[in-house]
């Protein structure tokens, strides 16, 4: 063997060694950024940070409104750039007493030329407002289907609890869009309250 082939030889052990290390070093990054947003999202709902909200029907309490204060609730709506869909809110902001439960509807517009899912992914600020706010029905409980074209109203039912923080004047509810991969899912109800009975 000549002394090239010898080198040669003895360099594949180290090439194949470098290219194991750098797959395996793709492939445990693609696994990190894959479980990272499920684990910020049970960190938020832990710990309350980025105002992250319990996706959970909550019932609501019937309990004395405290008609002493009003405070202002204001709703923000993003789209998505995977997700060509229009997200409107009739108001964009009410005033409701501590107490009180309201309700605000919310229209999803599908603008592309085929039909897809998405799912609305609410936030709240400040963060500590977000264990005062109970979703008695919201869409965003539910994946929704939209077909090419097709326009959908749907409600949101909440309600401030009495002991919401003084100092908190104004709640704001921002719902982002995002697409979900459906690839072989039976097409759902088009939209179901949050006890599950389709409106």
């Amino acid at each position: 063997m000549t002394q090239g082939g010898q080198s040669q030889h003895k360099a594949n052990p180290g090439v194949r060694r470098t290219v194991v290390r750098t797959v395996a070093a793709l492939v445990g990054m693609f696994a990190f950024a894959f479980a990272l947003v499920p684990l910020y999202d049970v960190f938020c709902q832990v710990t309350g940070l980025n105002g992250k909200v319990n996706n959970s029907a909550q019932s609501i309490i019937h309990e004395e409104v405290d008609e002493s204060r009003m405070v202002t609730v204001q709703f923000i709506t993003r789209g998505s750039s995977g997700l060509p869909w229009r997200m409107d809110v009739e108001t964009r902001q009410v005033r409701v007493h501590p107490g009180q439960s309201a309700e605000v509807n919310f229209a999803f517009h599908n603008q592309s030329v085929e039909g897809n899912w998405g799912r609305a992914v609410p936030s709240v600020s400040p963060s500590n407002a977000s264990r005062h706010l109970r979703k008695i029905n919201c869409f965003c409980f539910d994946e929704q289907h939209l077909e090419a074209g097709e326009r959908l109203e749907l409600p949101l039912v909440f309600q401030l609890a009495r002991d919401l923080p003084d100092d908190i004047n104004t709640v704001t509810l921002v719902y982002t869009l995002y697409p979900v991969t459906r690839d072989e899912a039976p097409l759902q109800a088009r939209a179901t309250t949050g006890n599950g009975e389709e409106t």
